[in-house]
């Protein structure tokens, strides 16, 4: 059997210079993110390297042999291995990076890829970070900046400025270009959102921290400690049998409400401050130099400056559920507040008594003058029957008149049995003369008695002065007289049930609470109030924010 004899390959070999330039020319020019502005790397001329000998080729018995150079299995690997390095898919700075570390081993690469195997056969990774740093020399200062290279110095490719950039921009693909414009975008928006974050601590510390600091900064070290003094003190009415709604009401703080609204009234009063200033120094006691200045008075202050110190210091309220008045009296020195205390109880004390007492006279008063009219009347009522009784010389002329009429009545009487006598004594046949003479006489005298009587009784009856306008005129005045004393006892009674709801309308002023000098000081509370301070001005802060958004959005729209 025979072999056919293989047939060699036979490669013409290039010039290390061509195969340079074919490389480069062949290698896609990629744009370096590092040089900024899309400017297009200049790549530097590689280095010429010597020619490797070229191998003999072999005689071998076959057919005519070829004209030509004839390849080394060397070379022929080498090749396979800058393809493969081809594949790999390196961007144009990697290669440059793989000529320049080459360059510093001293190796003689004809092309970037030949650069990159001839790293690999030393065991260097090009594109490790450690020997990319490397790579970072610094220049010489002693070499002028357009002065040629020194012999033996190794010249790196260098970037061109931007202002020199005489080659057009890479032109990118519309991914690309929208990418970079989100990233841009991106980079705005943090921006505008870190300059917002500034701007908006900073109005936070401007206008909340700092005033917040500042009353912090008062209350815990500047404001003068206040002492408080507390108390509790009700407005009770007297016991008394009521029946009926007054007698629903009488045992609860609704009949009392209206006392102690007023005794609260007063002590908040101007009034109780200028007679609290009389009688126990509020002005001298807030004029002190050694209080804050916030809470200092000046140095003879006026009525409306101390009265709104007052105001602050003295604190009065009253619980309708319960009927009790609370006050809380604050001054620089425990002793001198339950003093202030005691004071205002008393004029609290007073103000009831005064009120309770106005209304009672003003009741008793109104009673008392009608019993005076009653009788006053009644006394003049009683004159004028003394008057007519003495006017008559008769001081009772109806008895006079039925004394006149009984004894008419009587005189008639015994006149008609005489008469009867008479007819009796004339029916005789033979009368008694004497008998007879006797009776009319006594007939006639009773005849006269009685016409006398008779006369009497017209007299007494006729005529301004007679009997009978005298006696029409005492039953008058006697009526009178009788009005006059039903009114008088109506006066008594009413002066009576007066006197009871008087004693009824007396207030109490009790004291539940006495008041007592403190041992620490109640103001000012200092974590309470700097939160306080805090909250009221984070408020105003959003109002005035809120207010100025709405503005801005009304004039922009």
């Amino acid at each position: 059997m025979t072999t056919k004899p293989r047939a060699k390959k036979f490669r013409i070999r290039r010039s290390p210079a061509a195969e340079g330039a074919e490389s480069e020319a062949a290698r896609p020019q990629a744009v370096d993110p590092a040089d900024g502005a899309g400017r297009q790397a200049q790549p530097a001329p590689a280095a010429a390297a010597p020619a490797e000998p070229a191998e003999p080729a072999a005689a071998e018995a076959g057919p005519a042999p070829l004209s030509g150079m004839v390849s080394s299995p060397r070379e022929t690997s080498m090749e396979t291995d800058i393809d493969a390095i081809r594949q790999e898919g390196l961007t144009g700075r990697q290669l440059r990076l793989a000529r320049r570390m080459a360059q510093k081993h001293n190796l003689s690469a004809t092309s970037d890829f030949e650069a990159v195997r001839m790293l690999r056969e030393r065991g260097i990774d090009p594109f490790q970070r450690t020997n990319m740093l490397e790579l970072v020399v610094p220049q010489n200062k002693a070499q002028p900046s357009g002065a040629p290279p020194a012999p033996g110095t190794v010249q790196l490719p260098q970037t061109i400025p931007a202002a020199k950039t005489t080659l057009p921009a890479a032109e990118l693909s519309p991914l690309e270009r929208r990418n970079r414009e989100i990233q841009e975008i991106q980079r705005d928006i943090a921006r505008r959102r870190r300059r917002k974050l500034t701007m908006l601590a900073t109005r936070l510390a401007f206008f909340v921290m700092l005033p917040t600091l500042a009353a912090g900064i008062y209350f815990y070290a500047i404001a003068t400690p206040m002492y408080s003094s507390k108390s509790e003190f009700l407005v009770l009415k007297a016991d008394s049998a009521a029946s009926g709604m007054g007698g629903l009401l009488s045992g609860t703080q609704f009949a009392t409400s209206q006392d102690s609204i007023a005794v609260q009234s007063y002590l908040m009063s101007k009034e109780a401050m200028l007679r609290l200033d009389r009688e126990a120094g509020f002005k001298a006691h807030f004029t002190q130099d050694w209080l804050d200045p916030i809470q200092r008075l000046e140095s003879d202050p006026t009525n409306e400056e101390a009265y709104a110190t007052y105001s602050r210091n003295v604190k009065i309220g009253y619980d309708p559920t319960e009927g009790v008045v609370r006050m809380e009296v604050s001054a620089a020195d425990p002793e001198v507040a339950a003093e202030f205390s005691r004071k205002l109880i008393s004029y609290a004390q007073q103000k009831v008594n005064n009120l309770s007492q106005q209304k009672r006279a003003d009741q008793m008063s109104e009673a008392e003058a009608a019993l005076h009219d009653a009788e006053a009347q009644r006394r003049a009522a009683q004159e004028q029957l003394v008057v007519l009784q003495q006017q008559g010389s008769v001081l009772d002329p109806e008895g006079v008149v039925a004394s006149l009429r009984q004894q008419i009545s009587t005189f008639e009487i015994q006149l008609e049995e005489k008469r009867l006598e008479l007819a009796a004594l004339l029916d005789n046949t033979r009368p008694n003369r004497a008998k007879v003479s006797g009776a009319e006489a006594d007939i006639k005298r009773l005849e006269a008695v009685i016409a006398n009587l008779n006369n009497r009784m017209v007299d007494a009856s006729a005529g301004e002065n007679s009997l009978a306008s005298l006696r029409i005129q005492i039953q008058m005045a006697q009526a009178d007289l009788a009005t006059r004393d039903l009114m008088l006892q109506s006066a008594l009674q009413q002066v009576e049930t007066t006197r009871l709801e008087a004693n009824r309308q007396v207030r109490y002023l009790t004291t539940a609470v006495e008041p007592v000098a403190s041992d620490e000081p109640a103001y000012p509370r200092k974590f309470e109030n700097t939160v306080l301070a805090f909250l009221i001005f984070s408020g105003i802060y959003l109002m005035c924010s809120l207010t100025a958004s709405i503005l801005r959005e009304q004039v922009s729209s």
